[in-house]
């Protein structure tokens, strides 16, 4: 079985189409002539016929199919029609048996062929040129968001059902109504309290009234937090209206003739536990300016109080003249004192028998002794800390003689002064190291460490630590700061002693110690030694002078004065050995007890020396001697400390003179000492650069 497949031109199908017509009316007049022979066949004849016909069919189908897969190239290489042998043999048994070949459909599936050939290559073409791309996007669905109302709405189509709104009628079903269900409990309350508190609700469950008490507590925390500063203020006001009207005691000093006063005040120190004694220090906090400390020293005079042999500090606010804040004890002699940076919650002291001390001021006064005095009760407080014996290799051996805060500021700048809030109060100032000097110039460093909890049975490793406290010094590290001195020096002026400890505001590598040679040695806590090594007179040589007091200015940090005992006063800068300035004679050769700058004014200091004569610098009028000498001897002065504060609202400075009786007396400077003038730090660096 087969067929002849004709290609590529038109013009051999129209000549088979010829032939295929002549062939068909051959055949025709044959079986009209032999039409007769025809009928004669028998039936099985026709049905090999039928089905020699219908292989012929599948087997053209099946050819034009296959041949329509073949490749161009194929097809290009081929000239004319091919026929099999198998074909050839097909169709000559098929013209012997009278089928005949569709070279229609073929040349129908040939021009198609053609045109898809065309029509891919044409594609191909145009596929190169053309790039799609996405010229618009669209929201297939846009579905705003249904607030509250519109869900309701939504929800709520009911048929033949109207909205409204009423104010109340809420017993109307059919209608939905605005104001809100009532919701109430049932409390009660009682006064005076009892148990846990002073109401509740018979309602609530256990574990919800302990809830509600434990919120109470907290609430009596807060208010006890606003009652404290608002206590102080309620005392201060009326104690301001107590020394106005005089009704109850005489608060005024009788000393208002001195010149550089503008008013003045008195503390009340005529206690029985501060009788018979005399004040050695005055010291204030530098950050709460109004709070200031006392030291009282021992009493030879029998008292009602058994503490004649202890020295006693009080903690004041001037502003609460009539008694103390906290009064603290010690059984040995406070030689220095200074409070912890920040707030004033932390005191530190350093005894004659080589102690360092502390108090803490945040401890409740059920854990010290309290004494009842008349109608006054007084907590007597014990350090809180103590090194006595507990530190044996590391502590002092001999009389401390300073004690000093070492700042946190680095070189470059200083850390900031800000008022602390009342609930900042319980973790200030506990991130700091403290310095101690004694004598024989050791110079320790202590690190101050808060406890997470306080033992009220005592600590069994930390025997320096009291019950119940939590406040407590770790040696850090120690140096050896004393300077040999030869055996020919050492024969004129005796062994060298520590007296006085300063370190630089601006950077606490650097501490300064004044010696009974008349020399401030300079040295640093770590890392290489800076120049100058010491800040002698102008002078050559060393003399046997005591250095007794170091201030470093508060305004020009790199200036300070350093005090004499044999009258002299100097002034340093911290880059030369030389002094910028030397006064011999200023207080007619009486030595030199204290020496402060002022805190409001560059150029103003004061100078207070042994025969209780007070002297006042301001050197913007006068840099060869005071500009005010006042002398006390009706009752000597024993210490004095300058306090002030240059705020934006309230400008005020003034002094604190205690006497050889026991008064303290806070007295207020003129406004020429206390309104700052801008030419004073000029002043200041004119004069270093005139001696240099």
């Amino acid at each position: 079985m087969g067929f002849l497949l004709l290609k590529d031109y038109e013009e051999d199908f129209e000549e088979m189409d010829e032939s295929a017509g002549e062939g068909e009316d051959e055949k025709e007049e044959q079986r009209l002539q032999a039409g007769e022979e025809v009928e004669e066949l028998t039936a099985q004849r026709r049905k090999e016929i039928e089905a020699i016909q219908r292989a012929m069919n599948e087997e053209n189908e099946r050819v034009g199919t296959a041949q329509s897969r073949q490749s161009g190239s194929r097809e290009e290489e081929e000239d004319g029609p091919k026929w099999s042998r198998g074909s050839e043999k097909n169709q000559s048994r098929a013209s012997q048996r009278g089928k005949f070949i569709d070279f229609m459909a073929a040349k129908q599936r040939e021009v198609s062929k053609k045109v898809a050939t065309k029509q891919k290559k044409r594609s191909t073409e145009l596929l190169r040129l053309i790039d799609l791309d996405f010229s618009m996007t669209h929201s297939i669905l846009d579905l705003p968001p249904v607030n509250e109302y519109e869900m309701y709405i939504r929800n709520f189509g009911a048929a033949n059902t109207k909205q409204a709104y009423v104010q109340c009628n809420e017993d109307n079903a059919d209608r939905d109504i605005q104001t809100e269900e009532i919701e109430m409990c049932e409390k009660w309350t009682q006064h005076p309290p009892e148990h846990k508190g002073a109401c509740g609700d018979p309602n609530l469950s256990q574990e919800a009234g302990d809830k509600t008490a434990n919120e109470a507590n907290f609430d009596s925390k807060h208010l006890t937090a606003f009652l404290r500063p608002a206590s102080q203020v309620m005392v201060v006001l009326l104690e301001e209206d107590r020394a106005e009207s005089k009704s109850l005691r005489k608060l005024r000093s009788q000393t208002d003739a001195l010149s550089f006063s503008d008013g003045s005040l008195q503390l009340n120190t005529k206690l029985p536990f501060l009788y018979g004694r005399s004040v050695s220090l005055v010291h204030f906090s530098q950050v709460q300016r109004h709070t200031m400390m006392s030291v009282h020293g021992p009493t030879t005079k029998p008292s009602a109080v058994r503490l004649d042999s202890c020295t006693i500090i009080c903690i004041w606010n001037i502003w609460e003249p009539s008694r103390p804040q906290k009064v603290l004890v010690y059984e040995s002699e406070v030689q220095c004192c200074c409070f912890s940076p920040g707030k004033s919650i932390l005191v530190f002291a350093g005894t004659s028998v080589g102690s360092v001390v502390l108090w803490d001021l945040r401890e409740h006064v059920g854990n010290h002794y309290r004494l009842k005095i008349g109608e006054d009760e007084w907590t007597l407080r014990q350090p809180t800390f103590s090194t006595d014996a507990v530190m044996a290799g590391s502590g002092h051996f001999s009389c401390v003689t300073s004690v000093e805060v070492v700042p946190s500021a680095v070189a470059g700048g200083l850390q900031s002064e800000v008022p602390l809030l009342a609930s900042e109060e319980e973790s200030s100032g506990l991130s700091f190291q403290l310095a101690s000097l004694d004598e024989s110039g050791v110079l320790n460093f202590w690190v101050v460490v808060e406890l997470p909890k306080a033992n009220e049975a005592g600590s069994p490793t930390d025997l320096g630590l009291r019950p119940g406290g939590k406040v407590k010094l770790l040696h850090s590290s120690s140096l050896l700061t004393a300077e040999r001195v030869s055996p020919r020096d050492a024969a004129k002026t005796g062994p060298s002693q520590s007296l006085h400890l300063k370190f630089l505001p601006t950077d606490s590598n650097h501490f300064f110690i004044g010696t009974n040679m008349g020399l401030v040695n300079h040295g640093t806590s770590h890392g290489l030694k800076a120049p100058p090594k010491f800040y002698r007179f102008q002078e050559a040589g060393i003399r046997p002078v005591d250095i007794s007091a170091i201030h470093f200015s508060p305004f020009v940090q790199h200036m300070f004065l350093v005090g004499c005992g044999d009258g002299s006063i100097r002034l340093h800068t911290v880059s030369q050995e030389q002094p910028v300035a030397e006064w011999k004679n200023s207080t007619d050769g009486e030595p030199v007890v204290s020496l402060q700058w002022a805190q409001t004014r560059p150029a103003v200091f004061c100078v207070l020396d042994g025969a209780s004569n007070l002297h006042i610098w301001d050197l913007l009028k006068n840099d060869t001697e005071p500009v005010v000498t006042e002398r006390i001897h009706s009752d000597r002065l024993t210490a004095m400390a300058v306090f002030g504060d240059s705020g934006q609202q309230n400008t005020y400075s003034g002094i604190a003179l205690a006497h050889e009786s026991g008064t303290i007396e806070m007295h207020y400077f003129t406004r020429s000492f206390t309104a700052p003038v801008p030419e004073e730090e000029e002043k200041l660096e004119r004069m270093v650069t005139e001696a240099f």
